[in-house]
């Protein structure tokens, strides 16, 4: 009987010998990945087993519903792949409830709105000027359409105004309050959102989506017992496939809104079948290696490394000169203000990326330019704690960057020149980085 590895080996070899445009594209990306200097706060690099089991047979399976309850047959197996990614879920986060069918955090977030809100009712979330996310009522997101969305933003010192949030929330009594974001780097405190929505009787919904190893890891304080519902992806901090997870803790056996069901089985069936179909088997395979990978040692370790390169990034940046908002950070990401050293935040992500260094363009609070544009750098430290790069050698990374942008002269919002001496000379010092600390289980970046 063929086991699965020996299925993969000789899909890989037929991949390779019938379709060698498609392989040699592949191949391409993985020295691409392995060879650039990925400063980035939305993503994470997966170990090489997860990628297997998201490449496995499960692929063919086509089984919408849950464990035990498919409207397909044929779903035995793939109910204990469910089961078991169910139950790493729970062990990661500590939680008593998980859905590990959404897509996304996006899609989670989209769950879990429409089972606890009706069109047009209210919800309270952090704007996304202010580091918020689309998906938490922003105008372009279907959730900023279908609900009347309210926003609170941060105070003079860059941090949430939880007396905002307050204050219109006992204005606008929304149904849902948002705790969560994509671009803030400080610590959410879940226990005073907590007491907001206890206060005009909302729920609360945490979205640790960029946040969500540090969380698991202990580095950051978790909302699994404080929140209603937390929601997350399983690829931004994780090392999992592109995918997310529902969870619940203490409000586990809470009710829905209509007072008589129960929260878990709401949830469930915004899930499937309100918001999505059939599940990507293949994905909640990945999810349930990834999981199990969370719980580890070694998981932890990276983590705090994570959280400590970080700050040390920052330190770095601030010492060079670029404005970083709020003076630091508490977690994994760093944002910087490029528009006061005369660039915009599309200048500064592409010129960066020309001489091998990600980061992307993020708007900040105040910023007059629009999203395709911006005035905000946004960096992150994930990939670079998983190389195995400690705080000690930031200040190499925060010095390429520096010269980078020192040398990027602007010539419009989106165009400018580069020395091409100084892009040679940081190509090749991030090509000696990252051979110095390879991404683990990946091939060795190559000149």
């Amino acid at each position: 009987m063929p086991q699965t590895i020996d299925i993969q080996a000789a899909g890989a070899a037929a991949l390779r010998d019938r379709d060698p445009e498609l392989s040699a594209l592949l191949d391409e990306e993985l020295a691409y990945q392995t060879g650039v200097l990925a400063v980035v706060a939305h993503a994470s690099v997966a170990d090489p087993s997860v990628l297997a089991a998201a490449g496995t047979v499960l692929s063919n399976i086509t089984a919408e519903g849950y464990p035990g309850r498919r409207y397909h047959p044929g779903a035995e197996w793939f109910d204990a792949v469910e089961r078991l990614a169910v139950e790493r879920a729970k062990a990661a986060f500590g939680a008593r409830y998980a859905n590990v069918q959404p897509h996304s955090c996006s899609a989670a977030n989209l769950a879990v709105l429409f089972g606890l809100l009706a069109p047009g009712d209210t919800l309270l979330g952090q704007h996304l000027d202010a580091g918020g996310h689309l998906t938490h009522g922003a105008p372009a997101s279907m959730t900023g359409r279908v609900f009347r969305a309210v926003h609170y933003g941060l105070d003079d010192a860059g941090l949430i105004d939880y007396g905002q949030a307050a204050e219109l929330a006992r204005e606008h009594r929304p149904k849902v309050i948002v705790a969560g974001a994509s671009a803030y780097p400080r610590r959410i405190d879940y226990g005073r959102f907590r007491a907001i929505a206890d206060e005009v009787g909302a729920y609360l919904l945490a979205d640790i989506s960029h946040i969500a190893g540090l969380v698991a890891a202990g580095v950051l304080p978790s909302p699994i017992d404080v929140a209603h519902v937390t929601t997350t992806s399983t690829y931004k901090q994780l090392g999992g496939p592109r995918g997310g997870l529902i969870l619940m803790g203490a409000e586990a056996g809470a009710l829905g809104p209509d007072g008589r069901t129960p929260l878990g089985t709401l949830l469930n069936r915004a899930v499937f079948p309100g918001t999505q179909g059939t599940p990507n088997a293949a994905a909640i395979a990945a999810k349930a290696r990834a999981l199990d990978l969370v719980g580890r040692p070694l998981f932890r370790d990276t983590a705090r490394r994570i959280a400590d390169d970080a700050a040390a990034l920052a330190k770095a940046l601030a010492g060079h000169g670029f404005h970083v908002l709020t003076g630091g950070t508490d977690n994994h990401m760093v944002l910087i203000d490029v528009g006061r050293s005369g660039l915009t935040g599309v200048v500064a992500e592409r010129a960066l990326s020309e001489c091998g260094i990600l980061a992307n363009r993020n708007r900040i609070p105040g910023d007059t330019r629009p999203p395709l544009v911006t005035s905000g750098l946004r960096l992150g430290t994930n990939i670079l704690a998983q190389r195995g790069m400690a705080p000690e050698h930031m200040s190499a990374c925060a010095d390429l960057a520096a010269r980078v942008l020192g040398a990027a002269e602007p010539l419009s919002d989106t165009e400018y020149r580069l020395d091409p001496d100084v892009r040679k000379d940081v190509l090749d010092e991030v090509a000696n980085l990252c051979r110095s600390f390879p991404i683990p289980g990946y091939p060795v970046a190559s000149l």
